[in-house]
């Protein structure tokens, strides 16, 4: 079941993902560029509903959808739009981002979106890498305004405390309060 919110947490939560996506829309109208992808609007609920979630950190985020996109621009390239290869680009995102330690579930569309869409490269440039920085700076400034928390916890990778509690927890994460 998901965690209980209380109405400010919801207010905020509602609010900062409101002002996101507007604020992508308008910049992708004012330059003309296809700033928004649809998994975008899933990535918003994890920076502004859950923003200590290890899926919600800018490394998973940009990391997750780059990569996501990278895989599937090459499958359409080398395959066509074929029903496989929309599962083949799907599946090897999943991996890829298991593989690189990019977990960011909302990329995992990115393929599909990909081969409907059929853009160019310059997708990767323009709407996923520039989209993505664009929501992590949005995230980073929405959440010092706003909240007492931390965004983002770290950004390139988890914290080394986390880390030896995973290697000493079998590799199971576990939630390690550490003073900063």
């Amino acid at each position: 079941m998901s965690p209980e919110f209380t109405k400010s947490q919801i207010a905020l939560a509602t609010l900062g993902a409101m002002i996101a996506v507007s604020v992508l829309t308008f910049v992708a109208d004012v330059t003309q560029a296809l700033m928004v992808l649809g998994s975008f609007g899933a990535s918003t609920l994890l920076l502004f509903v859950l923003p200590e979630a290890p899926l919600a950190q800018p490394r998973a985020v940009v990391g997750g959808h780059l990569l996501a996109s990278l895989i599937a621009l090459g499958c359409l390239a080398l395959f066509g739009q074929t029903w496989w290869a929309v599962g083949m680009a799907t599946g090897l995102a999943v991996g890829g981002m298991m593989w690189t330690r990019t977990l960011h579930p909302p990329a995992g569309s990115n393929a599909i979106i990909v081969f409907f869409a059929k853009p160019s490269w310059s997708l990767l440039l323009f709407s996923t890498l520039a989209g993505t920085v664009l929501l992590i700076a949005l995230a980073w400034a929405y959440h010092r305004t706003t909240r007492r928390h931390r965004y983002p916890r770290y950004w390139r990778g988890e914290p080394k405390v986390a880390a030896a509690c995973m290697a000493e927890n079998g590799g199971r994460r576990a939630e390690v309060a550490v003073a900063t």
